[in-house]
């Protein structure tokens, strides 16, 4: 660590480390018992009971199962959040690990009790040091960021993003050796909208296709169609992924059916090329199928926007990290096409993601996986690093 005059990043690491032990027991209890979606009701009350215990007013059933408090600096100044998501995956655990989860079907398989930790690490230090700030620290822990229906837009709809100034996420990364930071320019992550497709036509038998109207042949050609949207109309360095991943048309090998669905989801990694997505879909769909005589019926739900990084606080932040800790901070263009509902507080507010290295060595994690295994040691950093980030933002 680079230390300067009246540099807090001493006091910073001494604070979290005093209390690490606690962060990596909370970790495991929380990884023994993981929770899906909005049921996390029992990591909620964790974190209510250790923010109480350190003084603080948590609001629960925020977002329904979010909990939302607040750290009061000594002198007036921006609001900030920092958030962490508290939901598990529905994958059955591998680990074999002593503090493994006891539920079957369902395991922290990205990481989001090392977040949970992390954050009440970083509560536990800047209650210590809110007599030195100048504003305020909201917290967020927020339920189902893994499934369609998002748990920060449900906060959001309640509030926890009001009266808000800048706003700051973290996340695991096994793919960076713990000890290291990546910040991402630009989109962090893609924005994840799925669709679905119903082409109708008019049923009749195989051996006589000219009285029927072949709902299969149009989804084959729509399908092949829709590529062109990515590949002829979208800007190359503006890019997205469109993938069809189910198709059911017909119940038989001899009758042409009446209908064929299709369904897939669009990610794009900027709000234009969002925009330009959807409304090609749509062309490409309705504008193929009247070409075959054909109707379709299309369904385009939009999820998660892309999470875009304010580009004044990623240079800010990098320049934070890097004294903190003494290594230059990696900052690069994102490539995820990845979908990350932090979106919906980034969106509203000049926010930053950054990215946490949780590989240990010798071993070769990705998140999602039954066996991931993060290194521990990223509670700690992740805490100071939000912690640091909050004094130098709120100084």
């Amino acid at each position: 660590m680079t230390q300067r005059p009246n540099d807090p990043g001493p006091a910073i690491e001494a604070l979290v480390r005093a209390v690490e032990p606690r962060l990596i027991e909370l970790r495991r209890d929380i990884h023994a018992h993981p929770e899906t979606g909005f049921e996390t009701v029992r990591t909620a009350a964790i974190v209510a009971e250790e923010l109480s215990a350190l003084g603080l007013q948590p609001k629960t059933g925020v977002g329904k199962t979010g909990v939302v408090a607040e750290i009061s600096g000594g002198r007036p100044g921006p609001c900030l959040i920092l958030r962490a998501d508290m939901d598990a995956l529905p994958i059955h655990e591998e680990t074999g690990l002593p503090f493994a989860s006891t539920i079957a079907g369902k395991m922290h398989a990205c990481g989001h009790d090392i977040h949970t930790a992390a954050l009440l690490g970083a509560a536990s230090a800047l209650v210590k040091l809110a007599s030195n700030l100048a504003g305020t620290v909201r917290l967020i822990f927020q339920p189902a960021e893994e499934t369609q229906e998002s748990g920060a837009q449900a906060m959001v709809a309640d509030g926890a993003a009001d009266g808000v100034d800048l706003a700051f996420a973290f996340h695991n990364r096994p793919e960076l050796a713990a000890g290291a930071i990546l910040l991402n320019r630009g989109a962090s992550t893609a924005s994840s909208d799925e669709f679905r497709v119903v082409l109708h036509g008019k049923s009749g038998h195989a051996a006589r296709p000219h009285a029927a109207i072949d709902p299969i042949v149009g989804a084959a050609f729509v399908i092949a169609q829709l590529q062109t949207v990515i590949s002829r109309e979208m800007n190359p360095a503006l890019s997205a992924v469109l993938t069809v991943g189910h198709i059911a048309g017909g119940a038989t090998q001899n009758i042409i059916p009446d209908s064929c669905m299709f369904e897939g989801t669009v990610r794009c990694r900027s709000p234009e090329s969002r925009d330009l997505a959807e409304a090609s879909f749509r062309r490409v769909c309705e504008g193929v199928a009247a070409g075959l005589n054909l109707r379709a019926e299309v369904d385009y739900t939009r999820g998660a926007p892309p999470l875009m990084n304010d580009d004044a606080m990623i240079e800010r932040t990098a320049a934070t990290l890097g004294h903190q800790f003494g290594t230059p901070v990696l900052v690069e263009a994102g490539s995820s096409f990845g979908a990350e509902d932090f979106s919906y507080f980034s969106e509203r507010i000049p926010s930053v993601q950054i990215f946490v290295g949780s590989g240990q060595p010798g071993r070769d994690d990705r998140v999602h996986n039954s066996d991931y295994q993060p290194d521990e040691s990223c509670i700690a950093q992740s805490a100071i690093a939000l912690t640091r980030m909050t004094v130098d933002y709120l100084s």
